[in-house]
């Protein structure tokens, strides 16, 4: 496998919240759910209080990158989940 065919394989993934950014190398093919699982795990969030956003649309962890058509160096956007009424 070439370096070009072994780089395309891996994509660089920035997650963000406010305060925040960490980068992840992953492969196209990889459910998402292992990023928003170790994002939360370093931040010291529960996944169920969080939400995460490519391009403005929710993401699901069983989606990976190839379903959403990421790029390397694309964003997901992490939101505190919005708990209404009391």
């Amino acid at each position: 496998m070439s370096d070009a065919e072994q780089q395309s394989e891996h994509l660089n993934v920035k997650v963000t919240d406010s305060n925040n950014e960490v980068f992840f190398k992953i492969k196209r093919t990889t459910p998402l759910k292992k990023l928003m699982d170790a994002f939360c795990e370093r931040q010291g969030k529960s996944p169920q209080s969080v939400r995460f956003l490519f391009d403005g649309q929710r993401v699901n962890s069983d989606d990976d990158p190839e379903s959403l058509g990421m790029e390397d160096g694309d964003t997901l956007e992490v939101h505190q989940e919005q708990i209404g009424g009391c």
